[in-house]
């Protein structure tokens, strides 16, 4: 049996990768692997040398990627939007999150608020400046390690409110999803994929990359959370 096809990518994609990984060994006999961690840990990684065929990651951290020599630029496609959702600890009561004074109620009202390393994350932060809340909120944000769902907090008792995107939240036990952020508060997340430079195997990588945009994924990617890429063109 030929080796398997390996890749890369950050956890907010790890389920869906799982998923469409055995549907394409099912459906089409070949073989492929993806290894999840944070998105910034990937990107050292790749940088390091990381072999491997495929990486699937934030488009903005995938294209500075490609600048940089380490993917085949061709390649390079978006494949799903992904949502920023907020979310509570289960069993407290879930707030409204229909307008933008809502939003900043429920974060004035939080005591510890929960918010990844990813690119969530850094959008998370540049809204609270937009909302011109950045020094009351600042001794309140609390940044979970790279590759732990900042929804783990909320089970844990470390925070009272999390943003993160939505398919790193649905499923955590424990954690209540209120929805997505209200009107031009909203933050979503496009992950793109590309061949590695790295790939010994480049052609059949791109086959790989062209299933995983492909119509088959859009309802898997739906349940978890996200839309197609090509939805929004």
């Amino acid at each position: 049996m030929n080796r398997a096809f390996s890749g890369l990518s950050s956890m907010a994609t790890r389920q869906l990768l799982a998923e469409l990984s055995a549907h394409i060994r099912r459906a089409h006999g070949t073989a492929v692997r993806f290894e999840s961690a944070g998105g910034v840990e990937v990107a050292r990684r790749v940088r390091e040398g990381a072999e491997g065929d495929l990486l699937v990651l934030a488009d903005d951290a995938l294209a500075r990627l490609a600048g940089e020599g380490h993917l085949l630029a061709d390649t390079l496609r978006p494949l799903w939007v992904s949502q920023v959702v907020a979310a509570v600890p289960a069993g407290s009561p879930v707030p409204a999150l229909d307008s933008e004074s809502d939003l900043r109620a429920v974060l004035l009202a939080a005591r510890r608020i929960a918010y990844s390393t990813g690119p969530s994350g850094t959008a998370l932060v540049d809204l609270t400046a937009r909302l011109g809340l950045s020094e009351v909120l600042a001794p309140r944000l609390v940044q979970a390690p790279p590759g732990v769902p900042a929804g783990s907090l909320l089970a844990s008792g470390g925070a009272e409110l999390a943003f993160q995107q939505q398919s790193e939240l649905m499923d955590l036990p424990g954690v209540v999803v209120v929805g997505p952020l209200p009107g031009g508060a909203a933050i979503s997340t496009t992950f793109s994929g590309a061949v590695l430079a790295a790939s010994t195997r480049p052609a059949g990588a791109a086959g790989i990359l062209d299933l995983l945009g492909s119509d088959g994924t859009w309802a898997a990617a739906r349940a978890k959370g996200m839309r197609a890429a090509r939805d929004l063109a």
